[in-house]
């Protein structure tokens, strides 16, 4: 039996990696709405920050009644919604 190729996820530097836990250091801080763009997702993700927890290295985002748990290490970018 073959087995299923999965990409791999990018590698990125670690002044990327500073500056997207920048951002969303920023963005909890001032509770702002940000759209992140996740590695692996279809969909990117729309919300507020409302922790981040280094243990699972995961940011958690809470985006109308439910809270979206996504690893750190797959946001690849950090936007704000322009609408």
């Amino acid at each position: 039996m073959a087995k299923v190729k999965v990409a791999k996820r990018p590698t990125r530097d670690e002044f990327v990696l500073e500056e997207i836990g920048n951002q969303i250091t920023e963005a909890k801080q001032e509770s702002a709405e940000i759209l992140l763009t996740v590695w692996g997702w279809e969909e990117p993700v729309r919300g507020y920050i409302v922790e981040m927890d280094s243990r699972s290295g995961k940011v958690h985002v809470q985006r109308s009644e439910e809270t979206v748990k996504v690893p750190f290490m797959d946001i690849m970018r950090v936007d704000y919604p322009r609408d």
